[in-house]
């Protein structure tokens, strides 16, 4: 079983403390919870927390001072605040004290999980970053763009290097840009390329999962809005979109957008302005928009889930990230790297795999991609009492005699309901689907006669991971 993520939650309010506790520890983290700033500090120098949650009001020592504590302590952790109290000035003394984000109470459950989620990948993206830099400006001194590609972006296949050759030429461009690629190849990685390369990389990067965010506040989180807007507008926000101006705006799947909010984004990409929920006046923008799919968007414009017209105005340049099993070769070259940064982040001494662990890597199909290969080895690294990683370490799952064809129906014979036999039948055919395609969801909706989406949902309800 995964260990659980650990979250220090500092509030003076005892009602916030319970609510936010049992938020949480019901997404699957651990909570600890403090009374107050220097309740705070002793809890970080006892125990390593993923998160620090800190309301900003608070008796004794309120949340600035804390995160002056924190940073006088020199102790690493990503801080969200919270405030009942909101003004422009706290927030961002908030920020440059080194929180990470901020959010007004109330709030609703998802909004919380989600600040959460995107601060979890924002942190691990930069941890990355940042000890492939340093490690190559030790090496080489100050890095070309090939050489920041080819560090950020690990692999020596063909398609690999075309790949980046094609991302080093059109950085420097305002162009839109479409990243395609299935989930877990890396499509964030190329976009955060794009913008490193270009002449915006000293202005915000802003990433947004469009299929992550509730429909419901999508809008308000893209576009922003006034106070009064709606019932919950407490105060003016600006929006994701208006946040990176000057920058790059990364959508990824954007194939997930409503047709309403495509609506908008379209008139925002041909007018480079948008509109507040509730505001009269339009703002003016420069913002480069980088998107990713892991669909097929011109199948969605043929199904009717996607407008042609936004397509092409995303469509301008577009870069295919290659799935990891048509990318055999670099797999021990990305293992080697996340043992490297498995090893630093648990404090272990792994050197790498026997070769009947790395035989069993290479030849598995990873439909998670080179996000299922970084957490494999990062378990694989925390599992193993041995300098190299034997195959027994691995999941059974990677070895190929575990793949046994299975019978299309139950042969019990106490089974009489269609409706049972029929979603067993189902199931077994999408998993069948699924060997076929190496795990490609788009092309195992084409051969199930579904859509991508059907698939989805279908994949859920049956747990077939």
């Amino acid at each position: 079983m995964a260990e659980k993520k650990q979250i220090l939650v500092v509030d003076d309010e005892e009602s916030m403390r319970e609510m936010l506790a049992l938020m949480l520890a019901h997404e699957g983290y651990e909570v600890t919870v403090a009374l107050g700033g220097e309740m705070a500090i002793k809890a970080l120098k006892t125990k390593r927390f993923t998160i620090m949650l800190s309301d900003v009001r608070m008796p004794s020592m309120d949340g600035l001072t804390l995160l002056k504590k924190i940073k006088e302590e020199h102790i690493n952790i990503p801080v969200i605040m919270m405030s009942a109290f909101v003004d422009h000035d706290t927030a961002i003394e908030a920020l440059k004290l080194g929180a990470i984000d901020y959010i007004s109470k109330p709030f609703k459950k998802d909004e919380v999980v989600l600040k959460i989620r995107l601060a979890e990948e924002r942190v691990k993206l930069a941890e990355k970053t940042a000890i492939l830099e340093a490690e190559n400006k030790q090496l080489k001194g100050p890095m070309s763009p090939p050489e920041i590609a080819r560090a950020r972006f690990i692999g020596a296949n063909e398609k690999v290097q075309k790949l980046l050759n094609m991302v080093i030429k059109i950085a420097p461009y305002k162009s839109t840009v479409l990243i395609q690629g299935e989930s877990g190849t890396g499509k964030e990685i190329v976009a955060r390329l794009l913008h490193d390369l270009s002449p915006r990389a000293g202005a915000p990067f802003i990433a947004i999962n469009c299929g992550a965010i509730p429909e419901n506040l999508l809008e308000s989180e893209l576009f922003g809005h006034i106070k009064g807007a709606f019932t919950d507008a407490h105060r003016d926000k600006k929006g994701l979109i208006e946040e990176a101006d000057g920058g790059t705006l990364f959508l990824d799947e954007v194939a997930e957008l409503p047709l309403s909010l495509q609506v908008k984004l379209l008139r925002f990409l041909q007018e480079e302005e948008i509109r507040r929920i509730g505001d009269n006046k339009d703002i003016k923008l420069d913002v480069r928009v980088v998107a990713a799919s892991a669909v097929n968007i011109a199948e969605a414009v043929h199904e009717g889930r996607f407008r042609e017209d936004l397509f092409y105005r995303l469509n301008v340049l577009q870069v295919a990230i290659p799935p990891l099993r048509e990318r055999r070769e670099d797999i021990p070259l990305l293992a080697a790297h996340f043992v490297a940064l498995s090893n630093r982040r648990h404090e272990k001494n792994i050197s790498g795999f026997t070769p009947e662990a790395m035989e069993l890597m290479v030849n598995y199909s990873w439909p998670g991609n080179v996000r299922e290969l970084e957490n494999s080895v990062e378990r694989a690294v925390v599992l193993s009492d041995t300098p190299l990683i034997e195959a027994d370490i691995l999941p059974e799952k990677y070895d190929p005699k575990e793949e046994e064809s299975a019978p299309l129906l139950s042969s019990d014979p106490e089974v009489f309901s269609i409706k049972e036999a029929t979603a067993r039948l189902e199931r077994e055919l999408i998993i069948k689907a699924l060997k076929k395609t190496d795990g490609n969801r788009t092309k195992a909706a084409k051969l199930l006669d579904l859509s991508h989406r059907a698939l989805l949902y279908k994949l859920h309800d049956y747990n077939i991971k």
